[in-house]
């Protein structure tokens, strides 16, 4: 059975009864003052700050996601740019390669003609120098005969053919 409602409960000179009495009081008048409803307040407006800054916090989580996926995005792009920059430099230099030999190539040639060229006029210079020289000799050679036979005033036939030869062999 519950204690207050005991007659001893209900006597004036209980101290359980006045502590019963100041509570109910206190009770009316924290009720009275509005207390309820500044700790509600007070809680409320916790709460708020709280689903506030939750709030701040899911938005900034969400810029950042979207962050990361623009800079993996940009990354993505920037190695598929870097490859292709990479197999256009590496076909460039093929192409490079190709038209450096073939101009190498037409050097050669060129150098190649202009030495054959060289070849060549040394050859005819040279033929001509041996031609020269041989003129040379066989002028000597007419010459010394003449002297000789006009000192003993003797005539060859064959001689004189010999050297009426010398001049349409020559040339």
């Amino acid at each position: 059975m519950p204690h207050f409602l005991e007659g001893y409960f209900w006597n004036v000179s209980n101290p359980e009864l006045w502590v019963g009495i100041g509570l109910i009081l206190f009770f009316g008048i924290v009720i009275a003052a509005g207390v309820p409803k500044l700790v509600a307040g007070t809680l409320d407006a916790k709460a708020a700050k709280i689903q506030a800054e939750l709030d701040e916090a899911a938005r900034l989580r969400a810029e950042a996601e979207a962050l990361l996926a623009t800079i993996r995005q940009e990354k993505a792009e920037a190695e598929a740019q870097a490859q292709e920059m990479l197999r256009a430099a590496e076909a460039d230099a093929r192409t490079m390669e190709v038209e450096a030999r073939a101009r190498l190539e037409e050097t050669m040639a060129r150098r190649q003609a202009m030495a054959e060229r060289r070849i060549a006029q040394a050859e005819a210079q040279a033929t001509a120098e041996v031609k020269a020289a041989a003129a040379d000799v066989a002028a000597r050679a007419a010459e010394a005969i003449l002297t000789a036979r006009i000192a003993g005033q003797t005539t060859d036939p064959m001689l004189d053919a010999a050297i009426g030869q010398i001049s349409t062999r020559l040339n």
